[in-house]
């Protein structure tokens, strides 16, 4: 027993031995590697700090180059400021002043991936694809991520004036739009007709599985129980991972949910579905489309993979990377792309995207603009993360010139009634105890 345990205190302290050498190799090889542009580096930061034409702040330089150099990795990586940290925590809590708005970078200038619903920016009419080339009179050419959003946010009731170019447009045009309080209600509900609901996921942040929870309950106590249910993610710019894996886990009793992969093991992480307060009794159609993108792509990709949901709409963002923001000692931080998610299939939908089962065109905002059906997606953005599928084609460049705006261009802050994507879904809901019956008669 004594030589046993011996045994084990030898083989642990060679762990630790062999543990610790392996680090001190890492460190060594890093040193080494760095050693060169270390210098090259810190040469060049004397020199702007002792000879710029205008004195300025060791920690700006410091902080302006690691906003270069994260923000030249990938569209979703960046540095945060003290305040941009402050204010992400606003964001994950769904209360924030601004226009509520999901950007990003494109071709030099900060591109729209979603305007919020019922938000100051989507009742201004802007829409997925938009170009924001300047704000305040301010050019956004080469701005980094971090500078858009703050030059958007600011206190409720402020105006701000945008310069906003669509692809149809010859010339941008100039919206302004008063900021306010952005209180993202994430979950909207409604009965369609009797026995079927609908249920619209605005944005995925800390309130989202408790606001849904309640309204999913709602619906199944409909006269007649709960037929059938339209799951919306259009639009969806996506936001917590955690609760898009509770969301999923709410109509999915087993199996995986999502994976992720990185270079270290730390990056390595699964999700399970429990049994426990699933919704299995009724059919689901997932509406997705361009504007659906991270978080709700991991949604729609787990109901798709285990066969809960039927998809309909238009082929998803495609952005299946994952961000860890990581804090620094003066309060600032780093958002940093770690790893990249899988469906449980095992699918990589980074620049690719969930697409639908049912692919149909024409969701309520698509007649504002006939050229927005060409939607720019993760694929079209600079530097994006490649997928292991991806082949090699050229990135279409924005164009110079287009086709002068017609009235029906304008920016408008209706939706149009016609909504094809949920006439299609209800009808697929309504023929689904046809489709089961007739699987049960092959199966006889």
């Amino acid at each position: 027993m004594l030589r046993t345990k011996k045994i084990l205190i030898l083989l642990v302290l060679i762990a630790v031995i062999g543990g610790s050498f392996a680090a001190a190799g890492a460190v060594q090889s890093f040193a080494r590697d760095m050693a060169g542009p270390m210098k090259i580096f810190t040469d060049a930061l004397a020199i702007v700090y002792s000879k710029y034409v205008e004195e300025v702040s060791a920690t700006d330089l410091i902080y302006n180059a690691l906003d270069g150099m994260l923000s030249k990795l990938d569209p979703h990586s960046g540095f945060m400021r003290p305040e941009m940290m402050r204010e992400m925590a606003l964001d994950t809590r769904g209360k924030f002043g601004g226009l509520g708005i999901e950007i990003t970078t494109r071709d030099d200038f900060i591109f729209v991936i979603s305007p919020i619903d019922d938000t100051p920016a989507a009742e201004a009419g802007l829409q997925p694809g938009d170009f924001i080339v300047k704000i305040d009179g301010q050019s956004t050419r080469g701005m980094s991520l971090t500078d858009a959003v703050k030059l958007l946010r600011g206190p409720a009731g402020d105006p701000i004036k945008i310069h906003v170019w669509r692809k149809a447009w010859a010339q941008p045009h100039e919206i302004e739009i008063v900021r306010a309080i952005i209180e993202v209600k994430t979950v909207k509900k409604k009965d369609l007709e009797p026995g079927y609901g609908y249920l619209k996921i605005s944005q995925f942040n800390a309130n989202t599985t408790a606001n849904l929870k309640p309204a999913l309950k709602e619906l199944t106590k409909m006269e007649g129980g709960l037929k059938g249910l339209v799951l919306d993610l259009r639009n969806n710019p996506g936001g917590l991972l955690d609760q898009a894996i509770q969301v999923s886990d709410l109509f999915v009793d087993g199996g995986l949910i999502v994976f992720t992969r990185g270079r270290s093991e730390s990056n390595r992480f699964s999700a399970t579905a429990t049994k426990a307060g699933t919704y299995k009794d009724f059919p689901i159609v997932v509406l997705i489309n361009a504007g659906s993108a991270s978080a709700s792509e991991i949604v729609a990709g787990c109901l798709q993979d285990h066969h809960r949901a039927l998809i309909v709409g238009e082929r998803s963002f495609g952005k299946g990377s994952v961000q860890t923001v990581i804090p620094m000692p003066d309060g600032s931080g780093m958002r940093l792309t770690t790893a990249k998610y899988f469906t449980p299939a095992g699918r990589d939908i980074q620049a690719k995207g969930i697409e639908p089962d049912f692919a149909v065109a024409g969701d309520p905002l698509a007649g504002y603009d006939q050229g927005r059906r060409e939607w720019l997606r993760e694929a079209d953005l600079d530097r994006h993360l490649r997928n292991n599928e991806e082949e090699d084609r050229p990135v279409p460049p924005v164009e110079d010139e287009a086709s002068p705006p017609s009235e029906g261009d304008q920016p408008q802050s209706k939706q149009q009634e016609q909504d094809p994507q949920l006439d299609m879904a209800l009808r697929i809901l309504k023929a689904w105890p046809a489709f089961v019956q007739s699987a049960v008669d092959k199966s006889e």
